[in-house]
């Protein structure tokens, strides 16, 4: 029988109030193995269970736990599967892993395939991993929703695209969790003279017939690096390009909603700036299924800081109201107050005073937009000139525009020697997540030591720009 050491108690937790203590083992739940946590989270999410747990020195626990359905129990592992990461066996001709340059560190060349991160973590997989236990315990304990690389329905031509026999075959898995009633969003990586014009087509049709629970489909440009000797040759898209696809994908959004009451197909935002063209309202998004896939990030993030600002503006009090509320809780009088406030307010105004200089570094794609946030930013606090700085992508190479994959020696080399303010602003996704290290292993304090200014980290959430931008 398969057992999982226990290497961690959440605080507070059902785990503790029983006992249970790091090194400890989990033998079963209700007597049922647990094999890995597609098991765990099933046989843990009813209300009453019995754990049989086997202590340090050998002694076993039987514990009867009662609990609210769903709750967690707060026992943590070594591994958020409780088994061995599942690595990929396709080839796929757009693998951005294998445009990786040798040397980087060795977690950055591992390829996983595995339908448990699909929804621990929101991974997509290709199913071609996915083997016909998993899928009777995916449909048995109803897990999802499961997310899907599809990138094309013709059989044939996924088979070529993942460079794998079997991943024709592994179209047929969608059908299956169709008919098992498990929720599913899908994914097409888009090449050109591959996968597009009319092959886009066919797959947009063929995923429609697994509405509602295919609940979307992502359309996303493939990336290319400049590390693609001996690859597949693929070619970058150009603006007409992206104009094509997010008119093909439009007009199937059209259909979808008028049949189904959904949007369902998406254009992730690069297509958006590529084509230069505005992005969608709102509405469009269908609630962001797909914000992990970039699509809608753009869109959330202008609203939220639109908001954002709004309400700072309605926030915000003229200097009499200011001198009045603090001056009532203050020793200060209110003249005094009042004549230090009117000064504030005169300098903040940006009329004569110098302005607050802060500089703010992204991709070149989303460089433009960012420019319209800050112009509606410096429209509402003048006091502020904030530079933009596109960075170029040596790294990887020029056709690489988004952020996230911007590396510490390309920000150093474009910034040294700049202005950079009082302070720069760098969108988060640039560090490894839990760490202040770039891709390219160069640290967050290096970068501040070399430039010789304050960094601040940003989330791109719209609320979270703008505290970023006035130091909040």
């Amino acid at each position: 029988m398969k057992t999982h050491k226990i290497t961690g108690i959440e605080p507070n937790s059902i785990a503790e109030e029983l006992g249970l203590c790091p090194g400890d083992l989990l033998l079963s739940i209700d007597g049922a193995e647990v094999t890995d946590v597609f098991d765990y989270l099933y046989l843990t999410g009813e209300e009453e269970l019995l754990l049989l747990v086997q202590k340090a020195d050998g002694e076993e626990w039987e514990l009867e736990i009662e609990k609210e359905a769903g709750e967690d129990l707060g026992i943590l592992f070594d591994s958020g599967l409780m088994d061995d990461y599942k690595s990929c066996s396709n080839h796929c001709i757009f693998c951005f892993i294998d445009q990786l340059p040798k040397g980087m560190r060795e977690t950055l060349y591992f390829k996983d395939d595995d339908s448990r991160l699909s929804f621990l973590q929101g991974n997509y997989v290709t199913l071609t991993n996915l083997k016909e236990a998993d899928m009777n315990r995916i449909i048995a304990y109803q897990l999802g929703p499961v997310n899907i690389s599809v990138h094309t329905t013709n059989p044939k031509l996924r088979e070529f695209m993942l460079h794998n026999r079997f991943a024709g075959e592994a179209l047929k898995k969608i059908e299956a969790l169709y008919r098992g009633g498990v929720h599913m969003n899908g994914q097409i990586v888009l090449c050109k003279g591959v996968n597009d014009k009319d092959e886009l087509e066919r797959s947009i049709k063929d995923l429609n017939a697994y509405l509602p629970l295919m609940e979307s489909v992502s359309v996303v440009p493939t990336g290319l690096s400049k590390y693609r000797e001996g690859l597949h040759p693929l070619e970058a898209f150009t603006k007409e390009d992206a104009i094509e696809v997010i008119d093909t994908i439009e007009l199937w959004q059209k259909k979808c909603c008028k049949t189904y009451g959904t949007h369902f197909i998406h254009a992730s935002d690069e297509w958006y700036l590529l084509a230069e063209r505005d992005l969608p309202a709102e509405e469009t998004y269908d609630g962001y299924l797909q914000l992990e896939n970039g699509v809608g990030m753009l869109r959330l993030m202008w609203d939220e800081f639109v908001e954002a600002l709004e309400e700072s503006a309605e926030n915000f009090m003229e200097p009499a109201e200011v001198s009045a509320e603090f001056a009532s809780k203050s020793s200060t009088s209110v003249e005094d107050f009042s004549h230090k406030a009117s000064k504030d307010f005169s300098q903040n105004s940006g009329a004569k005073s110098p302005k607050i200089r802060i500089s703010l570094a992204t991709g070149t794609l989303a460089a433009s937009f960012i420019q319209e946030l800050l112009n509606l930013f410096e429209e509402r606090y003048p006091q502020y000139a904030v530079t933009v700085y596109p960075i170029v992508n040596h790294f990887f190479g020029e056709q690489i525009t988004v952020s996230g994959l911007l590396t510490g020696a390309d920000l150093i080399e474009q910034l040294k020697g700049k202005d950079l303010g009082e302070r720069l602003l760098l969108p988060a996704n640039l560090l490894r997540s839990g760490e202040e290290v770039f891709l390219d292993d160069v640290s967050l304090s290096e970068l501040k030591e070399t430039l010789q200014v304050e960094i601040n980290m940003v989330q791109s959430t719209g609320q979270e720009f703008l505290n970023a931008l006035i130091n909040r």
